[in-house]
């Protein structure tokens, strides 16, 4: 008899949940804790007001991320609780139902009716809320939402990305840490760019470019505020 086995594979979706999180995180970190550290800088702080600020931006910034993951991830994953507890409730009282509604989903996605219902009823069998979570609410094990580890992968990149800027702040001089920050932080943001867009299976330029405009031009914004602020001081 011939054993039917499934191969090894990896799929980039597996990544999405974590890998959102760990790159907004970072990304978030670094351009807002850098920012700060210039706006502040180019206010006319000394290096260690400077240096403080930053500090107590990367724990409030890490808090807010982990906190702000939770309850944005949390919504839909209790729609997800919801959908699935309703179809188990159908399955119970209407199996009859739920087939033929099985049923006709493959048949709209090309299969013939006879070999539809039989695929319907062989899955049915196997995990029937299982098969009517995938292929009709479209929730999947790679996809679920999962509150608790995006709040953690946020939290946890965003402090990394923070440190970083925040690293350059104390060993760079203070008469051009403005200029080291800057520079620093929009390569880091580059190479955040390429290394997310890479796992992600994206160009790696564009991944790359895009991250560094923005981050630059939160810089740009920022430094001008605090430009301002500074010269009415």
């Amino acid at each position: 008899m011939k054993s039917w086995r499934r191969h090894a594979e990896q799929h980039r979706t597996d990544r999405i949940g974590w890998l959102r999180a760990a790159v907004l995180g970072a990304n978030d970190g670094i351009v807002s804790t850098a920012s700060l550290v210039i706006g502040v800088a180019v206010a006319g702080a000394s290096q260690a007001n400077i240096l403080v600020t930053g500090v107590a931006g990367l724990v409030a910034g890490a808090m807010s991320m982990a906190a702000g993951e939770y309850v944005s991830v949390h919504s839909p994953a209790d729609t997800e609780r919801a959908d699935l507890a309703r179809e188990s409730a159908e399955l119970e009282s209407d199996p009859s139902a739920e087939l033929r509604e099985l049923t006709a989903i493959y048949v709209s996605r090309g299969l013939e009716p006879g070999l539809a219902k039989q695929v319907a009823e062989q899955l049915t069998v196997a995990d029937a809320l299982g098969s009517h979570a995938r292929d009709e609410l479209g929730i999947s094990e790679s996809l679920a939402a999962r509150p608790l580890q995006a709040a953690l992968a946020s939290a946890a990149s965003f402090a990394v990305g923070a440190l970083l800027p925040l690293a350059v702040t104390m060993l760079a001089p203070a008469q051009t840490l403005v200029a080291w920050v800057s520079g620093s932080s929009l390569a880091f943001l580059a190479l955040l760019g390429a290394v997310a867009a890479s796992v992600g299976g994206a160009n790696v330029l564009t991944g790359s470019w895009r991250v560094t405009l923005w981050g630059a031009l939160a810089m740009t914004v920022t430094a001008a505020v605090g430009a301002l602020f500074g010269s009415a001081a």
